[in-house]
């Protein structure tokens, strides 16, 4: 059950957020520079020089959706999804059970690189190697003086800076017997160094001050969604409030909003114990239809009307959330409706013919990036207050 006054009440959202969540998300601007100019030095060393061929990257959960975020700004990432393997590692288990393998046709032309916020996993160790055997360009990004590190120094591996946030450490569950939240600011620790690394390689083209600016852009969100600004006029807020008691269906349209949409999922789930569904448009109007019908659809009640609901807990409802990359163009009138047959216009239509609530989500800016950013920064925020919110422990 959601408490709307916690939102309200920033002395009240501090005592709840105990793993200071919403300190790391404000303070991603800050990371981005730190890695920025942390990344700067390290890639004067990178060798070989040029484009490769392909770039690999390895990592599970936020390091995954980082690696996702390259790929759909670049369009020239290629992903290393982790496999199921039977190896055990006392130290993490959680992440034992991971194990990564190059493809067949990867090589000296291509370039891997691995994330971990951990540096620990004995998959990501051996894939760093299978990499130098093959002769592959490896660039690494883990904690200094982890295992993952060290091997990395071991096989020539360009090392990339994590910025861990800077907050204190909360006390963390037994890892043995429970699974930490993830730092919900890493997103941005491992996405910047992949950036200026995409950069270098020439993977993308970005302005000169485009990662500056970025980082600028997360300061200027971050106070938008800060706790101390009302729920009214606080969008993260009104968002959090919105997704209580619902299933969400997250469409994104465009590569960058399909990654929010991947991200947002993950951090409902990370954060706030919240299952949601992604799709991409136009996809997910077909793959997602049966939902509108089924049991959590707007008109999908259709038990005795006499029934007694008293004590009956708060039943779920389906809702839609769109993520779109809108750039303003010029001369362009913002309250056109989308053309006949345009996903959007379809996706619309089909909510409303199922009295399914379906609430949009834009970024604006020109810039691919920027406009990844915000959708990040708002459902990130979201995320957090709707776990606060509602009680659930991370």
């Amino acid at each position: 059950m959601l408490d709307d006054s916690l939102l309200d009440d920033p002395a009240a959202l501090a005592r709840a957020d105990r793993d200071h969540a919403l300190l790391a998300l404000a303070g991603a601007g800050a990371r981005v520079r730190t890695a920025l100019r942390l990344t700067g030095p390290a890639l004067t060393a990178l060798r070989p020089e040029g484009r490769p061929r392909a770039v690999l990257v390895a990592g599970h959960g936020t390091a995954l959706t980082a690696g996702q975020a390259l790929g759909a700004l670049s369009g020239g990432a290629t992903l290393v999804h982790p496999l199921a393997a039977a190896d055990a590692l006392p130290s993490d288990p959680f992440s034992s059970g991971l194990s990564w393998q190059l493809p067949g046709w990867a090589g000296p032309l291509d370039l891997v690189v691995v994330l971990s916020t951990t540096g620990v996993e004995e998959g990501l160790i051996r894939l760093a190697e299978q990499a130098y055997a093959r002769g592959c360009a490896l660039a690494v990004l883990a904690p200094e003086g982890r295992p993952l590190a060290e091997a990395a120094q071991q096989v020539r591996a360009l090392p990339l800076p994590y910025v861990p946030a800077a907050v204190e450490e909360p006390d963390r569950p037994d890892p043995q017997v429970d699974l930490p939240a993830e730092d919900p600011g890493a997103f941005w620790a491992y996405l910047a160094p992949l950036l200026a690394l995409a950069d270098r390689v020439g993977l993308l083209r970005l302005a000169e001050d485009e990662l500056a600016g970025l980082a600028d852009l997360l300061d200027e969100l971050a106070v938008g969604f800060r706790p101390d600004a009302a729920a009214y006029r606080n969008p993260a807020k009104g968002l959090a409030a919105q997704l209580a008691d619902t299933v969400p269906l997250l469409w994104g349209e465009g590569e960058p909003a399909a990654v929010a949409a991947e991200r947002f999922a993950a951090m409902l789930a990370d954060r706030a114990g919240c299952p949601a569904v992604t799709g991409r448009l136009p996809q997910a109007l077909s793959s997602h239809r049966g939902m509108f019908t089924g049991r959590l659809g707007g008109g999908a009640d259709p038990d005795d009307f006499f029934r007694d609901r008293v004590d009956e807990p708060e039943q779920l409802t389906l809702q839609v959330l769109l993520l779109r990359h809108t750039p303003a163009e010029p001369g362009a009138d913002p309250a056109e409706p989308a053309p006949a047959g345009h996903p959007v216009r379809r996706a619309r239509r089909l909510a409303a013919d199922h009295d399914v609530r379906l609430t949009e989500f834009a970024g604006t800016r020109p810039e691919p990036l920027a406009a990844l950013a915000e959708l990040v920064a708002l459902t990130d925020f979201a995320a957090v207050y709707l776990g606060l919110a509602t009680g659930v422990e991370s």
